[in-house]
């Protein structure tokens, strides 16, 4: 059995993440914690540790988006499945987070690109691949080989909500991108609105999750190693009480074919 780390680290970087947005990790050494650890302990001195160490610990503020995460439906809207209220990621049933998968390669595709449904068929056409429910679908883009540089953020291509709905109408509810987000980066879409004056291009792959609950990780990594099909994936997010997503640590699992 081979597994592969799907995974982005959280990290003191500003390039995973747009101006603004990113983690701060702040690291107190085993030096640094002798002190708070003797709280616990006043009868002890420092010199009766070994090494007069204390524990390695950090503290990190954070949004739910920042590293490789799931969004839950109620990220992308209000209302999910024509109307009913969103489900947060501790509604999500666990159930979505394991599945066979599929990857999808879209690296070809050039920056601010939005997939549409004839191209998303394509593709599966082209791997042979009859899309069933429960199955996950990872899209590679062009994204992933410009991660941690300031190109990251704007590359690569996005879902759009055809697209997206072609994916959920045969079942798929969970998906994922290497990309910032399953949009076309903001740069392009923006440009987009701004010579058409349609607002409905804004986050259309997020809100095709409107017309049918979904979820969707973002900030994938090392979807090149993987086949187009023939491994399972497991995703499952930190249970945060009523949030819009999850951190995750989504694991591809090729299992030897002789087991």
């Amino acid at each position: 059995m081979q597994l592969i780390d799907l995974s982005r680290p959280l990290e003191n970087t500003e390039f995973a993440d747009p101006p603004g947005l990113a983690p701060k990790i702040t690291y107190f050494s085993h030096a640094e914690t002798a002190d708070q650890m003797l709280q616990f302990f006043p009868s002890v001195q420092a010199d009766q540790l070994p090494g007069g160490e204390g524990w390695a610990v950090e503290q990190i503020t954070l949004s739910t988006h920042n590293g490789t995460h799931l969004d839950a439906p109620y990220h992308f809207h209000s209302t999910m499945n024509g109307g009913e209220r969103a489900i947060t990621i501790d509604e999500v049933p666990l159930e979505w987070c394991i599945g066979r998968g599929v990857k999808l390669d879209f690296r070809h595709f050039p920056d601010g690109h939005v997939v549409t449904a004839t191209e998303m068929a394509a593709e599966f056409d082209r791997i042979g691949h009859d899309l069933s429910p429960g199955d996950i679908v990872l899209v590679n883009t062009a994204a992933a080989e410009k991660y941690g540089t300031p190109e990251y953020v704007p590359t690569g291509c996005g879902i759009g909500r055809a697209a997206t709905n072609w994916l959920t109408e045969r079942g798929m509810r969970v998906c994922g991108t290497d990309a910032w987000s399953w949009d076309a980066p903001f740069i392009h879409t923006a440009k987009k609105v701004s010579e058409t004056g349609d607002a409905g291009l804004i986050w259309e792959g997020h809100r095709a999750g409107m017309d049918r609950g979904y979820c969707h990780m973002e900030k994938l990594a090392n979807l090149d190693q993987l086949p187009d099909t023939g491994f399972e994936v497991q995703c499952f997010p930190v249970k945060i009480k009523a949030a819009s997503a999850g951190w995750c640590r989504p694991v591809a699992i090729i299992r030897d074919a002789a087991v």
